[in-house]
């Protein structure tokens, strides 16, 4: 009788107020609990992917036949030639290696993993996500479709493609690098200590969510000219030789195409890594005052991450490939203890003594061991 008299003298606004803190207080509980176990803005980048694959699959690929498109991306990433290409560059690495390891590395054996996973999944994803976005530009932006320019010569406009697609792919990259939710999918591709030509393929399926957007630049300009597969394959070749263990530079020209001793900068240990950008230009970096050209220091330079906050196949006496690329996948939806730190050549952190040396107790080795210790960092702005 008193609790009924009690909440019949309640104002009914308190009770409606009473009510909401007491939900706001149980989605603090389960947000709070939750986030000790995956980090929650991570979950952003897979809901992306299914709601645009389900545009795609809803509207039947816009009338593309998906198998016929798949099979087209396979030819440009495991035809005859790519697949060539990617054999001599094997060769190279063995006659002029940037750094000196066994026939068959760690970071090797763990990239073919990634190919693997490339062939068997990420392919087909590319495929799907690629599809779908031109559903969308078609439909929600039909007018960002320019039509047939007749003063364009159709060399001309698959050109123009091909820098704008290398300028998007530029822009996404630096976003990867910049973005904390971006850079939890991103840091596996720099996890690498032994780089190698089958390091362009380690990445998280996911992170090709973001670099979909590259494919704007041909949707805008089909009509005019249509990218042969050869030119793609090219294209595909040139990004992986640029990851390649191979000390090769191109002198002159690296003023506009990036380089393995270019490239190799860009995934060094120590210093910031949101410089060398480039995908197979080197003028965005040039343009944005990003570009570090190679030294004699950098040539041999160590790569991977400080502090090793991912796992690492090259951890323990044993590589244990299997659990450690399925830690890998999972990294990005990792809950961290403490906030992610994105030093940038804009404001470049201090490097721990400790992260430069061999055998510390960071655990980041020194994959060149008569390589000369840089008391300070050879690439700092200015330099």
């Amino acid at each position: 009788m008193g609790q009924r008299t009690y909440e019949a003298a309640t104002p009914p606004a308190a009770t409606a107020r009473k009510r909401g803190i007491s939900i706001r207080a149980a989605y603090g509980r389960v947000r709070q609990r939750a986030s000790s176990l995956i980090y929650l803005p991570a979950l952003l980048i897979p809901a992306l992917a299914l709601l645009l694959i389900g545009v795609g699959w809803a509207t039947h690929w816009g009338g593309v036949n998906f198998g016929d498109s798949l099979t087209s991306l396979r030819a440009v990433t495991i035809g005859p030639l790519a697949f060539g290409l990617i054999a001599l560059f094997l060769v190279a690495e063995r006659l002029r290696p940037a750094q000196r390891r066994s026939l068959v590395a760690r970071g090797d054996r763990h990239d073919v993993l990634y190919t693997v996973l490339n062939l068997v999944v990420v392919l087909p994803l590319i495929t799907a996500l690629t599809l779908s976005l031109d559903v969308v530009v078609r439909r929600l932006a039909p007018w960002v479709i320019l039509p047939r320019i007749g003063l364009v010569p159709r060399w001309g406009a698959i050109l123009a493609i091909v820098v704008a697609m290398d300028a998007c792919n530029w822009l996404v990259h630096l976003a990867n690098h910049r973005i904390r939710l971006l850079w939890r999918f991103h840091e596996l591709h720099h996890s690498q200590e032994d780089m190698n030509v089958l390091t362009v393929f380690r990445t998280h399926p996911l992170i090709h969510v973001s670099y979909v957007l590259a494919v704007i630049p041909a949707l805008v300009l089909i009509a005019n000219g249509e990218l042969p597969t050869l030119l793609l394959v090219f294209y595909g070749g040139a990004v992986a030789f640029a990851h390649s263990n191979t000390n090769l530079g191109f002198g002159p020209l690296e003023r506009v195409f990036v380089s393995p001793n270019y490239h190799r900068i860009h995934h060094r240990l120590v210093g910031p890594q949101d410089l060398n950008l480039g995908f197979t230009l080197t003028i965005w970096d040039q343009l944005s005052h990003r570009a570090l050209f190679p030294t004699p220091e950098t040539i041999r330079a160590d790569t991977g991450l400080p502090r090793r906050p991912l796992k690492v196949e090259q951890q323990g006496a044993r590589p244990h490939h299997l659990k450690v690329f399925a830690a890998q996948l999972l990294g990005p939806f990792r809950p961290l203890d403490e906030p992610v730190e994105l030093p940038s050549i804009r404001e470049p952190a201090p490097v721990p003594q400790a992260d430069r040396d061999a055998g510390t107790e960071t655990g980041c080795r020194r994959s060149n061991p008569t390589a000369p210790e840089m008391a300070s960092d050879p690439l700092a702005p200015g330099r």
